[in-house]
């Protein structure tokens, strides 16, 4: 067994020690490097992993923002549709109004036609009379001028309620002491086409009854006639 003292014991173990001494500062050299190498890993990791949460805070800004905006956009879209089916409505509202109108226009133009059928009806119908009318007085005058020398004659009315033409019908051969004494009876067509006696020189009591029989008869000879008898009674007395 060797001796502590021995120098060759001392220099095997000082020589064990360094190598041992070595293989620590190898190893810790491996660890120093491993932590270096795992320290640049870490930092890179770190730097991307921030790099990327940045990035994705910006992407969900951007995200956000276009949220928003597609938001504000859909709720002017729907202020605008909102609108926009009123406006529709009010046009709808006013196309109703005009159609109703058109329809109230349309009844008013038929009503105005019939009414105006029914006005060219009524002065057929008056046409149709007046010309009987004078046919009745021209068969009238005929008998009267040539057999008892009747006179007619036109006259226009000066008074606003007899404003228009009448016919005067003047009868002579009346008084026996006198022949050519006129007796009158002034007559014309109101406005509704019927007869209307306005007068007679001298008066007679029943000339309003006379009147109210040729209204309902339209038989202006037999009218005459009777009036020429009242008026003969009338000078005879």
């Amino acid at each position: 067994m060797m001796s502590i003292t021995d120098p060759a014991t001392s220099e095997h173990f000082i020589k064990a020690m360094e190598e041992i001494h070595s293989q620590h500062l190898k190893a810790l050299g491996k660890i120093a490097d491993m932590t270096t190498e795992l320290s640049q890993t870490h930092k890179q990791f770190i730097k991307s992993a921030q790099d990327t949460c940045i990035k994705k805070c910006k992407d969900d800004e951007m995200l956000f923002d276009t949220i928003e905006s597609f938001k504000k956009a859909l709720e002017q879209k729907s202020k605008s549709l909102k609108d926009k089916r009123l406006a529709i409505s009010e046009v709808m509202s006013e196309i109703e109004q005009k159609e109703m109108k058109k329809e109230e226009i349309i009844h008013k133009i038929e009503k105005l036609k019939e009414e105006q059928a029914k006005r060219r009806d009524v002065i057929e119908a008056q046409n149709k009379a007046n010309k009987k009318r004078l046919k009745n007085l021209q068969k009238a005058r005929y008998m009267f001028q040539e057999h008892l020398g009747l006179e007619i004659r036109a006259i226009m009315g000066k008074a606003e309620v007899s404003r228009g033409e009448k016919l005067q019908f003047i009868f002579k051969n009346i008084n026996r002491s006198d022949l050519t004494s006129a007796y009158i009876v002034t007559m014309g067509i109101n406005a509704e086409g019927v007869y209307q006696v306005v007068s007679s020189d001298p008066a007679l009591d029943c000339l309003t009854n006379l009147e109210k029989r040729l209204q309902e008869t339209n038989n202006l000879p037999a009218f005459l006639a009777n009036i020429r008898k009242e008026f003969v009674a009338l000078a005879r007395h």
